[in-house]
């Protein structure tokens, strides 16, 4: 059994940068929800060896693993280097204590470890909730090996239930939406409407100044196909399909159960990391 440290008052802390408070009960401990994002990043980051080029993934499961790598580099004197796939991961990674850098000055990357919206049993994901998709997929691409962080929750049998994500140049961008709804009539997709991601009375810009407009198929029956079709639509920059990106998955679940797929070679792996009450590992970081 694996046994970390974490007292009660790590639930009084926002996860900076992701934009939502961690979700407690009435005794300050951590929510099913998020203990189960909590292991799978704590379980993730054990892959991660001295000297390596990291990519570091965007979302609140993505935090925690920035956090439980700053925890390395502070107590254990990881020597690590990272890429953030956005500037609110690049933030909470520097206040962490992780030396950050552009993937231009990395090069090319160890690994990058990252959350999903949807993952299904080929370990083809949906990405892009957070409107980082095309940063984290360039990272992803550039790296030797992809590890997926996530809750059990967000297993599928299909991918389309979660919103697909796909970035835009604001340029035309009602004009793209309607060659993107045309051309869905012809794909194996249930669902063919969509609508601009907003933020406020604003649209959603992401960090590269783009719009973010997703797409309600609830159902993808060829994810591939689907692909490479939106990419040829004039304005499309990049979708949220991670076709053949991800090599590893790592579920947390509620109960502290962690179980590890190898999507190269076919393994899985399953352990528990228990909760002993003490020192908070993120009481130091000034939120």
């Amino acid at each position: 059994m694996r046994r970390i440290s974490i007292s009660p008052l790590a639930a009084t802390l926002p996860i900076s940068g992701q934009g939502q408070e961690m979700e407690t009960d009435m005794a300050g401990a951590l929510s099913p929800i998020d203990t189960a994002k909590f292991v799978a990043a704590k379980r993730a980051v054990e892959f991660v060896q001295d000297g390596m080029r990291v990519g570091l993934g965007t979302g609140s499961t993505a935090a925690w693993m920035v956090r439980c790598l700053g925890e390395l580099v502070r107590e254990d004197g990881l020597r690590i280097t990272g890429v953030p796939t956005s500037t609110r991961t690049a933030e909470l990674a520097r206040q962490c204590g992780i030396k950050v850098v552009s993937l231009d000055e990395a090069k090319w990357l160890d690994l990058t470890i990252d959350g999903a919206d949807e993952f299904d049993d080929d370990m083809n994901l949906i990405k892009g909730g957070g409107g980082a998709l095309l940063m984290e997929k360039i990272v992803a691409t550039a790296s030797d090996q992809m590890i997926v962080i996530t809750d059990a929750a967000k297993q599928v049998a299909q991918l389309g239930a979660f919103p697909l994500p796909i970035e835009v140049i604001p340029f035309g961008w009602q004009t793209t939406k309607a060659l993107v709804e045309e051309m869905l009539v012809s794909l194996d997709v249930l669902g063919q409407t969509s609508s601009l991601r907003m933020n406020g009375e604003r649209p959603f810009l992401t960090d590269e100044g783009n719009y973010i407009v997703d797409l309600h198929l609830n159902r993808i029956g060829n994810a591939r196909q689907l692909a490479m079709v939106l990419n040829q639509v004039p304005g499309v920059v990049e979708n949220g399909l991670f076709i053949d990106i991800c090599d590893i998955v790592v579920i947390g679940h509620g109960d502290g159960r962690v179980e590890v797929r190898d999507a190269n070679t076919g393994a899985v792996e399953e352990g528990r990391i228990d909760f002993v009450d003490s020192d908070n590992i993120f009481a130091d970081l000034g939120d």
